[in-house]
């Protein structure tokens, strides 16, 4: 396919450094930083935000001094990203092995290489159907567009990166002040709002014998979260709380109220305990059943477009090799037959992994085969969906959960079930996500380069780069995190592999609890039929702690408030596109704070307890024990999200 009549930012002949050290080791070091924070972002929220408009931006400031070109920025972004998609795949899954108990914690050398091969299979087959989707003026790629533009308007000088930057330092302060390992290690103690909050309601709760069982939570007071309802907007964030109201309002009372023997146990116990107890024996499994029936769903419903996007993709690979002419700049991508022979290679240590896992030579070939023939179909799904919807909207978890119900019943047929099979099921899950998330990923990022003029060769050559060192390095701050936070606890749930775990323990473990999990599947069912806008949304907010879905909620009514103050100045369309990215670019910053503030604490944590297993501090500063404090985080934030944004947007020579 070709497309002569575009003409990208930075013209077919024009000679710029492009694939050079700098801009590669910028990368990595990016994609280890965002990786890390995304990591901490999706197992406490169940949502990863896109790495590549804070990437972008620190590109921009960070290769300015050393007179980086544009094409070397983007190289740098595209390197950097890597790290988000790559963990975006392994926070699904991975957690799974612990949540399922076949792991006692997660294994660096078996994570590595579904890490690896996974990310590296991603890569590869999205170099098969770069010109079919890259090319294909259907696909509006929304969020390619908005980051080259970001890239564009950066060189004028106006980067951003004060935005970005701002947000971390005060994503980083707060998580310093609400976490309780934070203030012990400044030698302060401190409950955070939450937990206060819902301890002196709990007390409420006792006195005035509220028999229904609900349990009242205030948002979690987290910037982190508020930035992520403020990215996806409050559509998203609302449909996400009302699975929280219908979860956590509506089932959780109910089955307190119906159950005489629970509210005897909470006289007790607190109707607190009772309710979380409900909420996670009961809300949750019927959770998983409405995921289940949501996920085929949204695949069902994009039946016809992707089907058209592969049969496209194998029809282009067959003109091209029937192709005789020099390929240009702008279209040459790494060889085929290289890219080929790779795909075969990589399928051998995997044979032998899932060898190790299943303890079945057949269930290996098999397992090897769905690995490629999915890796391959899904890597062309979610390359389609980013140019539809965007990666931060792509449905990886569906695509994953797709190949874990195929393996499992694959492997429960072949007689391989127990430990071992759920470790095989995992296994190819893993992969499959990983490389779903990368496909997606690389798709946006090749469309961004399509319009800037990057060179797909070394935007490809740059994406393997970021794969091999973010697989290698971005285990080690999900390893600590699982030992100071622990992995399936309230303060990292790591819902979707909750999921994975759940459903290949159900299927090759026998250990489904298939009457909640039916009326879950029965229950998305009537949301399909009334037209609710998002069932697997909604699954996902009865799925998830109370305090992380509605402080998303709250950031979805900011964008909300921000957008309608916009609309009253009667905004231009550009103003309108520069308020939208300060706001993201300010979120991103509140993300990256607090979530690398939370790992940072989380390694000092883990040092300071290996040195001394008896460390701890007492409470000083009690005087802040008090739930004005957690106010703050939400005014200050609020009032940022909607006045600098819309001052942005109106200023004159942006």
């Amino acid at each position: 396919m070709e497309n002569h009549s575009y003409k990208p930012y930075v013209p077919e002949d024009t000679k710029l450094a492009e694939l050079t050290v700098k801009a590669v080791v910028l990368g990595v070091i990016m994609a280890a930083v965002l990786g890390a924070a995304n990591a901490y972002v999706g197992m406490r929220a169940g949502l990863t935000v896109a790495a590549t408009f804070p990437a972008a931006v620190v590109a921009m400031a960070a290769l300015r001094p050393f007179k980086g070109t544009i094409l070397e920025e983007n190289i740098a972004r595209t390197t950097a990203s890597v790290g988000e998609a790559l963990v975006a795949g392994a926070i699904f899954t991975l957690p799974a092995f612990v949540i399922s108990g076949v792991w006692d914690t997660l294994h660096y050398r078996d994570s590595t290489l579904i890490m690896l091969v996974g990310g590296t299979l991603g890569v590869l087959f999205v170099i098969i159907l770069r010109r079919t989707l890259v090319e294909d003026k259907e696909l509006a790629f929304p969020e390619s567009v908005a980051a080259a533009e970001i890239v564009k308007a950066g060189q004028a000088g106006a980067t951003g990166a004060g935005f970005v930057f701002g947000g971390m330092g005060v994503g980083a302060i707060w998580e310093i002040i609400k976490n309780d390992y934070g203030i012990r290690v400044v030698g302060d103690h401190l409950e955070g709002f939450t937990r206060f909050a819902a301890s002196k309601i709990e007390v409420l709760e006792q006195r005035l014998d509220f028999s229904g069982g609900m349990l009242l939570q205030t948002p979690s007071a987290s910037p982190m979260l508020m930035g992520v309802g403020f990215i996806v907007g409050p559509r998203i964030a609302a449909v996400l709380f009302a699975g929280a109201v219908f979860g956590w309002w509506l089932l959780v009372p109910l089955a307190t109220f119906l159950n005489p023997e629970l509210a005897a146990i909470a006289q007790t116990e607190g109707w607190s305990e009772v309710s979380r107890e409900v909420w996670y024996n009961q809300v949750r499994p019927l959770a998983v059943g409405t995921m289940i029936v949501a996920a085929f769903y949204t695949l069902y419903r994009l039946r016809v477009s992707l089907v058209g996007g592969v049969s496209k993709a194998f029809s282009d690979l067959s003109a091209a090799k029937l192709g005789t002419k020099t390929l240009r700049r702008l279209e040459t991508d790494l060889d085929f037959k290289k890219v080929f022979t790779t795909i075969a290679i990589i399928a051998i240590p995997m044979f032998f992994l899932y060898n190790y896992f299943s303890a079945s030579i057949a269930g290996s070939i098999v397992l090897t085969v769905i690995m490629l023939i999915l890796g391959f179909l899904f890597a062309a799904v979610a390359g389609y969906l980013v140019g539809l919807i965007g990666s931060s909207n792509n449905p990886i978890s569906g695509l994953t959960l797709s190949t874990l119900l195929i393996a499992a019943v694959l492997m429960l047929a072949m007689h391989v079930t127990g430990a071992k099979g759920v470790m095989a099921v995992l296994g190819i899950a893993g992969v499959i996500c990983c490389a779903a998330g990368i496909a997606g990923d690389m798709m946006q990022d090749l469309k961004v380069g399509y319009i800037l003029g990057g060179t797909p060769w070394r935007m490809q050559v740059a994406e393997i780069t970021g794969v091999v060192f973010a697989s290698l390095v971005l285990i080690w701050p999900m390893i600590v995190m699982d030992r100071v936070y622990h992995i399936g606890s309230e303060m990292l749930p790591a819902p979707q592999a909750g999921l994975m775990a759940l459903m290949a323990q159900g299927i090759v473990g026998g250990e489904m609890a298939w009457p909640l999990v039916i009326v879950g599947m029965l229950m998305a069912l009537a949301l399909i039929l009334i037209g609710a806008p998002s069932p697997m949304l909604i699954a996902v907010g009865m799925y998830l702690p109370f305090t992380s879905t509605s402080a998303i909620f709250v950031g979805g009514i900011i964008r909300y408030i921000m957008d309608e103050v916009l609309k009253r100045r009667n905004p231009t369309e550009e103003q309108k596109i520069k308020a939208q990215n300060t706001g993201i670019l300010l979120s991103s910053g509140f993300i990256a704070g607090e979530s690398l503030m939370a790992v940072i604490m989380a390694f000092v944590v883990l040092g300071r307890s290996l040195a001394n297993p008896d460390w701890e501090t007492s409470p000083l500063f009690t005087i802040l024990e008090n739930p004005w404090l957690g106010m703050l985080a939400f005014l200050f934030v609020g009032f940022l999200l909607v006045r600098m944004p819309v001052t942005a947007a109106f200023r004159k020579n942006n």
